[in-house]
């Protein structure tokens, strides 16, 4: 037999049906299980001394290079790119939104901390008065850089299960085209009135909320166990790449007169995601049996690696038993603290970059995005790592879960703490806000996957359950760091709020790591399990 990857279940905890057929009874206490499947033939299961973990003969790897689960990552991916544009760009549009002067100093750094303008040959000019079009101070700022996320932690609840009931395709499509049109259409809304302009961006919340939930639907359909790591890592590295691309890109349109300078950001970012939706529609299916132009080999493959882990009917929630759980508690309170320190990051960087570092609008959006970058390319990297050793049995799937997520919540903590030692040192800062977050690339190895390892039938459900908790960080964050710093930008105002997401990252990334778990939990069958209950399992070893 030819052991072609692992199966992330131990086979003391394993009670279900397999490819191949099912396993009846234990030959021998060292390894061997024999198999009898539908057909009549047999075969043999095998369990790794060293890893303690079951090893299947499962459908090859097809030898296509680009099969039709390629191209549903690769959309995957560009759609994440456009949402995160369209719901980056305000982060650096806003500095040029609004009227604001900030005095630069001629000391080093003066007594109330705050850093000197750069001399001679610096990013910023001596004067550092900006003429926005809106008179919004720091408060009025967070609130509206927080008016996303009231609709988006409200869409995630349902989400998810939208997307198990109607689709992921039908569900994330419109999701990211609604959000491209009320885009489109923001720069009018804030010419308006301030509280239209809110109001457009609580409503793009609503309608990308469903997006996270519905991607992960179409992934517990479509990516095989084996390549279950790479394929999230890869899909959401598009959240990377499009802060990387939309920040230095809108703070070069926010100093151009491209359709009037900042209202551009809201245009063109809207526009692609438009753009995005007519490709998803013809390339896109829901289950890899729908799609015309799939091959026999790469079919078998997907099924052969996905069968009895997703049903192709939605099942009734377990609510109770997921309430229950302690794996979901653990999950949803890691995706409340990484959350917490990502968003305060994402929509706050620029606002310290600007009025702490003194970097010019377009450095700023360039000066931004570089973190992400360094996101971008170690989430890439790290996940083929990941990947290589799962397949090659040095390492089980519960061991890459703690391990990304300790990489990925304890390493930005010490950077964040670094941060406060920091002060002026530009140079400094931007090194150490890019290990920040570079680290935090390895998070889609971890707990972003953990929905898929708990309940593969109802991994969109779980994720709009832990991602509405984890909302509650974009709206507070930006609330919080507005309050700290309003009337009060000075390097031991933003020391509090780095602090305050190092912490949070320290003790939610301790829980998960301490109760998470990588086995399909029983509940994973749905309610209608509970009443077969009695009937007796033919799974049993």
């Amino acid at each position: 037999m030819e052991f072609l990857g692992t199966i992330p279940r131990r086979v003391e905890e394993t009670r279900k049906s397999f490819t191949g057929g099912t396993v009846l009874s234990r030959l021998s206490e060292t390894s061997d299980y024999s198999v009898d499947s539908e057909a009549g033939s047999s075969g043999v299961f095998a369990i790794s001394s060293s890893t303690e973990y079951l090893y299947e003969n499962r459908p090859r790897i097809p030898k296509e290079t680009w099969g039709a689960r390629h191209t549903l990552i690769l959309m995957g991916f560009l759609g994440f790119a456009a949402t995160y544009g369209m719901r980056v760009n305000l982060s650096v549009a806003i500095v040029a939104m609004v009227k604001h002067t900030l005095v630069a100093n001629s000391s080093n750094e003066n007594s109330e901390g705050t850093c000197p303008m750069p001399n001679n040959g610096g990013d910023q000019d001596s004067s550092l008065e900006i003429s926005g079009e809106f008179d919004w101070d720091e408060n009025v700022q967070g609130l509206m850089l927080a008016a996303f996320f009231y609709g988006y932690a409200v869409s995630n609840l349902f989400g998810g299960r939208l997307a198990e009931h109607f689709g992921g395709k039908l569900v994330l499509g419109w999701g990211i085209v609604l959000t491209g049109i009320l885009s489109i259409i923001s720069p009018f809304c804030a010419r308006i009135a301030p509280e239209l302009f809110f109001a457009i961006r609580v409503l793009e919340g609503l309608t990308e909320g469903v997006t996270v939930p519905s991607m992960h639907q179409l992934l517990s359909t479509w990516a095989p166990s084996v390549e279950r790591s790479q394929f999230s890592s890869f899909v959401y590295a598009g959240v990377q790449f499009g802060t990387v691309i939309t920040m230095p890109v809108c703070g070069w349109l926010c100093n151009t007169d491209l359709f009037g300078g900042w209202p551009s950001a809201f245009y063109i970012f809207g526009g692609l995601g438009v753009i995005w939706g007519v490709f998803w529609y013809f390339l896109v299916y829901d289950l890899p049996e729908d799609h015309p132009k799939i091959s026999q080999e790469e079919l078998t493959y997907i099924l052969g690696w996905t069968e009895g882990n997703k049903q192709k009917e939605p099942l009734a929630v377990p609510w109770r038993e997921i309430f229950t759980s302690r794996p979901f508690y653990a999950l949803a309170i890691l995706h409340f603290g990484n959350s917490w320190g990502f968003y305060t990051l994402l929509t706050e960087l620029p606002t310290y970059l600007s009025n702490i570092q003194h970097f010019d609008m377009k450095s700023n959006g360039l000066v931004s995005a570089l973190p992400y970058l360094i996101m971008w390319l170690v989430s890439v990297i790290y996940s083929l790592v990941m990947g290589l050793l799962a397949r090659r049995g040095r390492i089980s799937l519960i061991g890459i879960r703690r391990l990304s997520a300790s990489i990925a919540a304890y390493g930005p903590m010490l950077a964040l703490v670094a941060m406060c030692f920091v002060n002026c040192d530009r140079t400094l800062a931007l090194v150490v806000l890019c290990l920040a977050m570079g680290l935090n690339g390895a998070v889609y190895c971890g707990y972003t996957t953990s929905h898929m390892d708990l309940a593969p039938n109802f991994a969109g459900t779980l994720m709009g359950l832990t991602n509405s908790f984890g909302t509650i960080p974009g709206i507070a964050a930006p609330s919080v760091t507005g309050a700290i710093t309003y009337g009060n930008q000075t390097l031991g105002a933003w020391r509090t709020v780095f602090l305050l997401a190092a912490v949070l990252y320290c003790t939610t990334a301790t829980v998960y790591v301490a109760f998470i778990s990588a086995d399909v939990q029983p509940w994973n069958e749905g309610v209608p399990a509970r009443a077969k209950k009695d009937e007796g399992e033919k799974t049993k070893f």
